[in-house]
């Protein structure tokens, strides 16, 4: 590769001026933290007067009881899922728990099988769960970057209840390839929880083929929706036969007969809902969501693919060290080279211009999104160069 990035298949950035700050400096952080839409102000601005007007009209009856309806029909068009079968969650680690809490680790399975690449949220859950008659696996990884297929398959058994692992590493952005994980399971009789946080909003899911029993993620990364939500997807057969025992007064069939206990659970997805719904975290996310779903993740993905795939060149031809799998079925929307000091590298990229984060023994991590353009790419990592030589 030589000179500047191939041209892009299809133009964007005309979306730039639907985020706030994206001028002032060069945001490669997206896998972390997103921009701030415009319409999130406005939003926002909205659920205030909202609350403002409750004495005048009924806020939760005109509005607010419903708003989970659309942030979670939003989502599931964006992961590929049928609507009604997605519910925003305080966070992920609630929506794991949430899960977790379905399960009967007495009923004759008991084997959860996780991996060594996973977010650690995923394994302070289902640790947690050996408590409860649980016994965990973790798939190891050799090299702290990736896990082969196999390994993962062959630790599928006639004890697994659960699979639940990342779609994309946020150590490597190491993507694994779910149907294979669904199919191995199904023939098992165990259920599949898929994270899908880092890849979400720049990966085309297309969960309702996957056929994954759960999926969870969270709106603060690539579906720019800042540090509010998370969410829980279902696959629609098992939404009915799941009582979990983390749960709350919005899960109730008719919350607001205000019963006495024990508790009877909705029929929709909203069985896996628990107290109060986090109203402003549905506002701050909901401008997020349309903007990715007005560019469309077939735009998204073929200009991550393309980016990214020019920074790895970029990196490998000037022999740094890169930790992410070149192929591009086997990785996510993230790059991460590894260099000396990382820390220091990411706080020295910042005081350029240049927004990235950095991870122990990865290096640093940069994630190029639908808003960045070709230039921008270009010149972050050109200053990278002249960093680190």
């Amino acid at each position: 590769m030589q000179g500047a990035m191939p041209p892009a298949g299809r133009a964007i950035d005309r979306r730039r001026k639907d985020l706030l700050g994206i001028d002032e400096s060069i945001h490669l952080l997206s896998h972390s933290l997103g921009p701030v839409p415009k319409a999130a102000r406005d939003s926002l601005l909205d659920y205030l007067r909202c609350w403002e007007r409750h004495a005048v009209e009924d806020a939760w009856e005109s509005t607010w009881w419903d708003l989970w309806r659309e942030a979670g029909d939003r989502i599931a068009r964006i992961i590929g899922a049928a609507p009604g079968t997605v519910l925003p969650q305080p966070n992920t680690s609630i929506a794991l728990a949430t899960v977790a809490s379905c399960l009967d680790y007495g009923a004759g399975r008991r084997r959860i099988v996780t991996t060594a690449l996973d977010f650690p949220t995923t394994a302070y859950v289902w640790e947690a769960q050996r408590a409860h008659g649980a016994a965990i696996h973790v798939v190891p990884s050799d090299d702290g970057l990736t896990i082969p297929t196999e390994r993962i398959l062959d630790a599928i058994d006639g004890d697994t209840l659960l699979v639940a692992l990342s779609h994309v590493s946020y150590l490597s952005s190491h993507r694994i390839e779910p149907a294979s994980v669904v199919a191995r399971a199904r023939e098992a009789g165990a259920m599949v929880l898929l994270d899908v946080y880092q890849s979400a909003g720049v990966i085309e899911i297309g969960a309702d083929g996957l056929g994954a029993d759960f999926l969870v993620g969270g709106m603060i990364k690539w579906l720019c929706g800042g540090p509010a939500c998370g969410y829980l997807h279902v696959r629609p057969d098992r939404i009915p036969a799941l009582e979990p025992r983390l749960t709350g007064w919005f899960a109730h069939a008719d919350p607001f007969a205000f019963e006495p206990g024990p508790i009877r659970y909705d029929d929709s997805i909203r069985r896996f809902a628990q107290g109060t719904t986090g109203i402003p975290g549905l506002y701050s996310c909901l401008p997020g969501l349309r903007l990715v779903e007005e560019v469309g993740l077939p735009v998204i993905e073929e200009e991550s693919v393309r980016r990214t795939g020019w920074m790895i060149d970029f990196a490998l031809e000037r022999g740094w060290r890169v930790n992410t799998p070149r192929q591009p079925e086997r990785r996510g929307g993230c790059v991460m080279i590894g260099v000396d000091r990382p820390r220091e590298a990411a706080a020295r990229l910042r005081e350029r211009g240049v927004l990235v984060d950095w991870r122990p023994g990865v290096g640093i991590r940069m994630s190029p999104h639908f808003f960045n353009t070709d230039d921008e790419v270009e010149r972050a990592m050109g200053i990278l160069s002249e960093l680190i030589g």
